[in-house]
Order: structure tokens, then C-alpha cells, then sequence
């Protein structure tokens, strides 16, 4: 007669989190269990039969299996986890079940640490893969044409600035190509091109109070890129992270956007 083979254990599952928030909040589950053990009494649970060394016991067996799943690595080495450090022997004393149980206390109190220094590392790790570095995601911002083109290989070569730089000599570039004042340049360029009163380049009908404010306003936003970020970087461009060098780029671009939507409203 053929003996039947045990069943096969089911395939070890680690547990992928999905947030740090979820990763949180297994950390202080984990720091109540620990909690509850520092509080037992092991004197009164053994000599008196309390039983809370067993409530204490299962609730963490429980919490390890809730938090990892019960096929995880955490589970299948943890799930007989016990109060108790060193030998058991039939007739121990009293005296030596509590020094036992204390013992275990410790024991038990490392694991659970333990446990929480790996969920620590699993969320550290989490929080590195969720958080893309600037220059990766430069290239999704859709940048206008015309500030990509001279600002995308020097930002991913680690020459921000110098990105940022050359978006505004290509961003003044284009307004002299929109508006045909190639005679002009800088803030003399810009407040003559997108003025309120007279404009060669309009960014909506000028039909309101309302449009003209925004004709000015636009106005500045181009006049203050002339003065500050293309007349700076021509002679020492202040330094600083790259996501805020992104953002210099990202108001060029604007920039660039605006001045391709506006009409042309007459030819120097």
C-alpha cells in the first residue's frame, strides 16, 4: 500500500505594502503588542493562573500573522511564538517558570523590535522608489518645444542652471520671431510686444477691463523672466536644488506658450 505524501506547504508570500501610511500603521500595532508585554506580570500570571501571559501570547501571534499574511516569511518563523526563554522541564519550580517568562519577556520584546526595524526599512525603501529625482521627470512635463530643445540635454547632463539659462535666451529668441522686433531685446523687447495699450502680440481680445489687466499682467510675467532669470544667468546665476531649477523651466515654458497662442496683432 502506497503511503500518501504529506501535502506540499503553500508557497512562501511575502507581504508587498503598498503606502507608508499602511506600513504606519503595522508599526504601532506592533508597539502596543510590545506595550502589553512590558506591562504582564509575570509573577501574578503564573503563581496566580491569571492567564494574561496567554491573551498577551495570542495577540501577537495574531498581529504578526494580520500584518505579514500567513503564508510570510514572518508568519511561518513566528507563528509558535512563545513568553518563554530556556529549558522546560516537568516539576520546575515556580520561582524558575517566572524567571523563565521574564526571560522570554525580553526574548520576545527583541523580536517584535525586530520586526519593526524591518517594516522601518521596508518603508524607507517605499518612499526612495515613490519619489522619482527631478531630472527623471523632467522629460514628462511637456515642456514647450522650443525650451526644451536647448534646455533638456544640459539639465540631464547635471547642468541645471545652465538649462535654465538658455530656456530664457530661447524664450526672448522666440518673442523677437513672433512679434518680428528683432531690433529689440530684453524688457524693452517684452513691454514693447505684449503692452496694454498697443500690443503686437495679444494674449486674448483686449475686449474688457478684464482682458487688458491680463495683457498686463502677462506683460510682467515676460518682463520679469527677461530681468530675472536671462539678464542674471548671462553673468552668475544663482545656484540651487534641481527641483527648483524645474520650476524656472516650467515658467518659460509657460512663457513659450503664451507667446505661441497670442495673436499677432500687426508687423513692425
Amino acid at each position: 500500500m502506497t503511503r500518501k505524501r504529506p501535502p506540499e506547504p503553500p508557497p512562501i508570500e511575502p507581504r508587498e505594502f503598498q503606502s507608508a501610511d499602511e506600513i504606519d500603521r503595522s508599526i504601532a500595532k506592533l508597539r502596543r503588542r510590545i506595550e502589553e508585554l512590558q506591562r504582564l506580570d509575570a509573577q501574578a500570571a503564573i503563581i496566580d493562573h491569571s492567564g494574561e501571559d496567554d491573551v498577551i501570547q495570542s495577540n501577537i501571534r495574531e498581529t504578526i500573522r494580520e500584518i505579514f499574511g500567513t503564508n510570510s516569511p514572518e508568519f511561518r518563523e513566528h507563528e509558535h511564538i512563545q513568553i518563554w526563554a530556556g529549558p522546560m522541564a516537568i516539576g520546575m519550580s515556580q520561582e524558575r517558570v517566572v524567571e523563565a517568562t521574564e526571560a522570554g519577556k525580553r526574548q520576545v520584546r527583541r523580536i517584535l523590535e525586530g520586526l519593526i526595524e524591518r517594516l522601518e526599512e521596508r518603508r524607507a525603501d517605499l518612499l526612495t522608489e515613490g519619489v522619482r529625482a527631478p531630472r527623471t521627470y523632467l522629460r514628462d512635463l511637456n515642456l514647450h518645444h522650443r525650451i526644451a530643445d536647448v534646455a533638456t540635454g544640459l539639465f540631464v547632463d547635471g547642468h541645471h542652471w545652465e538649462a535654465v539659462f538658455a530656456g530664457a535666451k530661447a524664450l526672448v529668441n522666440y518673442v523677437k520671431e513672433r512679434s518680428g522686433r528683432h531690433d529689440l531685446d530684453g524688457a524693452t523687447l517684452v513691454r514693447t510686444v505684449f503692452s496694454r495699450n498697443d500690443p503686437i502680440l495679444a494674449v486674448n481680445d483686449l475686449s474688457d477691463q478684464t482682458d487688458l489687466d491680463e495683457q498686463e499682467g502677462m506683460m510682467h510675467l515676460f518682463e520679469g523672466a527677461v530681468l530675472g532669470i536671462r539678464n542674471p544667468g548671462g553673468h552668475s546665476f544663482p545656484e540651487g536644488p534641481e527641483q527648483r531649477a524645474i520650476e524656472y523651466l516650467s515658467l518659460l515654458s509657460l512663457l513659450a506658450y503664451r507667446a505661441q497662442e497670442a495673436k499677432v496683432r500687426r508687423r513692425p
